[in-house]
């Protein structure tokens, strides 16, 4: 079992993205029970809310950008806004995370080769401890071509989480990851 981690990320859980991919209910029960024990560690929680392009499922104001699950306002919750993949790129978390001494990092969400990757590879860049449990994160699948055959969204996940190199701390389930105070 990995030891605790100080934050938890939930990256893009919004209405309309999650609609899109498979087995939504096993991502939200997962990121469900991950934001339940980060609460109550007392865990810096962050919820990353993508504004798309108009027109798409998370343009900003529309019913599919809406959150998932409900934020509790005050200091060790937060929703941070971004525009790109990755979480970092022209948002507050560095210095949210410098603010609060984050070392460590719990990572759930949308999509694993997107957003999810990006974020873990700027993470792990800083310095950061990622943990990233398999079955808390998911994207779509990649669809046949004239030439090629479609790749399952478990396939395309999997793939994602390995290429992110060894520094990143696999685990098959969310049930594995444990969080701390990082408030202490």
């Amino acid at each position: 079992m990995p030891e605790p981690v100080d934050a938890l990320l939930l990256i893009d859980l919004q209405k309309g993205s999650i609609a899109a991919v498979p087995e939504s209910a096993r991502l939200l029960d997962r990121a469900g029970d991950l934001l339940a024990k980060a609460r109550a560690a007392g865990a810096l929680i962050v919820h990353v809310q993508n504004d798309g392009a108009s027109g798409t499922a998370d343009e900003p104001g529309g019913p599919g950008w809406d959150l998932h699950f409900t934020f509790e306002p005050g200091n060790h919750e937060q929703v941070i806004r971004k525009q790109q993949d990755d979480s970092f790129a022209g948002t507050p978390l560095t210095d949210l995370i410098a603010t609060h001494h984050i070392q460590s990092l719990a990572l759930c969400g949308l999509m694993s080769e997107m957003c999810v990757s990006a974020t873990a590879r700027t993470a792990l860049g800083r310095g950061l401890r990622v943990v990233l449990p398999h079955d808390a994160h998911t994207t779509t699948g990649i669809p046949a071509t004239a030439t090629t055959a479609a790749i399952p969204a478990e396939t395309v996940s999997r793939v994602a989480e390995w290429a992110l190199g060894n520094e990143l701390e696999r685990v098959e389930h969310a049930a594995e990851v444990r969080f701390s105070n990082y408030l202490v």
